[in-house]
């Protein structure tokens, strides 16, 4: 083939000309799935509309609900409920030739039993058992809270009122300013919080601080709270600890009047292994939505692996992705587990140190296939919307559009970016950090494809890890923040804190991320209830009277926050072309870098200021002090007049007074 006629990422890649049969392999396996699609349904978007066939539905021409299932494997099925006593066998479903199973009850018959919110399950009788199960397609489960049986919820409310027609995700989309978020510990007191609660009291604070993008963890329904919303159960019920279906949509509508886009936290990588709650062994076979044997099993999850070759399973999560978009109009997702997902190994105890590793036998295809067919149907049912990967392997092409011989992410996530502050943070001195490796780890990234950056996520504040600030600073948090005392260690970590996050929101990436709560240095790690903690909210929540107390000195790193978000938002740093350095002196840790017209010098070392330090200017003039973290309102020590203004010498350089560990962020007047 003709260089000219190679696909995009092999002309522009050349590193990876040697694999060019893999990745065309790759582009032409999708272009016949695609061909296959619409042989068999008409196109993608009829391909991923099985939701509205399976799962309980009204049908007006019939008079009555119709309940579907999909178990080809089960020898019977019986629905049953509140409204019919729970009799097991009184409502026998038939099953038709491709392995579907259907009941219709009558409008007129059951109009006073079958009502909004009373409880369903369906018995299903194979070769594991008769068992109790929750259809697999429900749109709401509830489990109770004396006895944990969990049931399926009918729920018929009035269609919700949308007021958000007008919004769009174009700056989300531009350069996404993303606070992560978990709806359930979001709010201060001992408990878990709701989605009315955040629309009421966190939005107005995401909004404030000047995030344009907020992303949902935890919203897909999941049994036990600890799992971080990790292990789904119900793959098309919100879950229902934080309110009801209409909250949640109340919730998203809100933030698109505040003018925040909304991006879901989609797990497709694996799914809970439980039989009562999930899917596993629904129909009685173990290869029903899995695969089966070891194979279908996620050894370091304890949870259940997808067949992502089985059409009834592509077309179960693609209906899954048209139903959250459409249903309660979120603008796209963060695919967790994308390294689990593309690979056989699921990325467990491997180093990705060679490129062989991307194209090799333990590259699952049909997964990868998958992930390119969830994002041809994200952006067709809207342009506009957003999809972000989390791969920790490096896949070549992974956030380049499919006709490049991509995967078709718009994102992917930096994640050796906030490794490589821990591993600094962990085992080096502060004398001993490398501007280079800094410099390297921090802009290494393919410059087609864009990248998420961030310090820290929620990965980085579980229990048995630590938050930035609290590696920082650690104990000294939670007895030296007053603005009335003096603390050598807190000093330190604030002033480390500040140019830790501002380098990386201006070099990491192409859009940045912050946990919440993170952004003020929140003290503690993460820990949801449970057995080894008496089942405490202590450390599941966000304690936000923190950031409020004038006297304490989270409010300043909280006004650091705003300020550098402004400063990215005001002047689109993520949307502009990558840094370009000006100088790196690695003795004096001296980083000093141009990016959107703005002039960046930052300082690292740790005891050392520089009086008339000259940093090469490529265009030259009048600058003066935009933002400058030793400002007292940043909890800095003032030791800079901000007023004053700096001319380039004949040498085109302008000479600076750069405190020890401060960022100096220039403009040309």
């Amino acid at each position: 083939m003709e260089n000219s006629q190679k696909i995009a990422l092999i002309r522009e890649e050349t590193w990876l000309a040697q694999y060019e049969p893999q990745i065309q392999r790759r582009f032409d396996r999708y272009q016949e799935a695609i061909r296959e699609i619409d042989d068999f349904s008409g196109n993608i978007l009829e391909y991923a509309s099985v939701h509205n066939f399976y799962g309980v539905h009204y049908e007006a021409w019939r008079k009555g609900w119709v309940y579907r299932e999909w178990a080809p494997a089960a020898t019977q099925l019986y629905f049953f409920g509140d409204f019919n006593d729970w009799d097991r066998s009184a409502h026998p479903m038939k099953k038709s030739g491709r392995g579907d199973w259907e009941i219709f009850l009558p409008f007129e018959q059951y109009k006073d039993s079958f009502t909004h919110g009373s409880k369903v399950k369906v018995h299903v009788i194979a070769e594991n058992g008769a068992l109790d199960r929750i259809p697999a397609y429900i749109r709401r489960v509830i489990q109770d809270e004396i006895t944990h049986d969990v049931a399926g919820q009918l729920w018929f409310a009035e269609s919700f009122k949308w007021t958000d027609h007008s919004f769009t995700t174009k700056n989300s989309l531009k350069q996404p300013l993303i606070y992560e978020c978990h709806v359930g510990m979001s709010q201060e007191k001992l408990g878990v919080g709701t989605y009315q609660e955040f629309e009421e009291l966190t939005l107005p604070r995401i909004k404030a601080a000047g995030y344009n993008t907020i992303q949902m963890m935890a919203v897909m329904e999941h049994p036990y709270y600890g799992s971080f919303g990790y292990h789904v159960s119900n793959f098309f019920a919100p879950t229902s600890r934080f309110g009801t279906p209409e909250e949640l949509k109340s919730m998203i509508n809100k933030a698109h009047e505040m003018g925040i886009a909304v991006v879901m936290d989609i797990v497709h990588s694996h799914a809970i292994k439980n039989v009562n709650e999930g899917l596993n062994e629904f129909d009685g076979s173990e290869n029903q939505y899995f695969h089966p044997g070891d194979k279908g099993y996620h050894e370091a999850w304890d949870s259940k692996v997808f067949d992502y070759a089985k059409r009834e399973v592509q077309q179960f999560l693609l209906s899954n992705i048209r139903y959250w978009l459409e249903e309660f109009h979120f603008d796209g997702f963060r695919f967790d587990g994308v390294t689990s997902i593309m690979y056989h190994h699921h990325g467990l105890f491997m180093d990705f140190d060679s490129v062989d590793l991307y194209f090799d036998e333990n590259v699952d295809e049909d997964a990868v296939l998958y992930l390119q067919l969830a994002n041809t149907l994200i952006h067709n049912l809207n342009p506009q919307n957003i999809s972000i990967a989390e791969d920790m392997s490096g896949m070549p092409g992974l956030a380049r559009p499919i006709a490049d011989g991509g995967i078709g992410f718009d994102f992917r996530m930096a994640m050796g970016v906030p490794d490589f502050w821990i591993k600094t943070l962990k085992h080096k001195q502060d004398e001993e950090w490398d501007m280079f490796e800094l410099w390297h780890q921090l802009t290494n990234r393919p410059q087609a494809e864009r990248s998420i950056g961030y310090a820290e996520s929620h990965d980085q504040a579980l229990v048995g890890d630590q938050t930035l600030a609290f590696r920082l600073m650690k104990e000294d948090m939670y007895f030296s923040m007053s603005l009335l005392q003096q603390n050598l260690v807190v000093d330190r970590g604030i002033a480390l804190h500040k140019l830790i996050r501002l380098i990386t929101l201006t070099l990491g990436g192409e859009g940045y991320l912050n946990f919440i709560g993170n952004e003020f240095g929140h003290p503690d790690w993460v820990d949801f209830p449970r057995e080894g903690n008496d089942w405490s909210h202590q450390y599941a929540r966000r304690q936000w009277s923190l950031v409020d107390d004038p006297l304490l000195r989270y409010g300043q790193l909280d006004t650091w926050d705003k300020a550098i978000i402004k400063l990215a938002t005001d002047y689109q740093l993520l949307a502009s072309a990558p840094a370009v350095q000006l100088q790196l002196d690695p003795d004096k840790k001296i980083l000093a870098y141009e990016r959107s017209g703005l002039i960046f010098v930052f300082s690292f070392h740790p005891t050392e200021s520089f009086f008339g330090l000259p940093i090469h200017i490529k265009d030259a003039g009048e600058y003066k002090i935009l933002l400058n973290s030793d400002e007292n309102k940043f909890s800095g020590f003032e030791r800079l007049d901000s007023k004053v203004h700096y001319f380039t010498d004949e040498h085109q350089c302008i000479k600076l007074y750069v405190p020890n560990r401060t960022v100096l962020v220039l403009e040309k007047n």
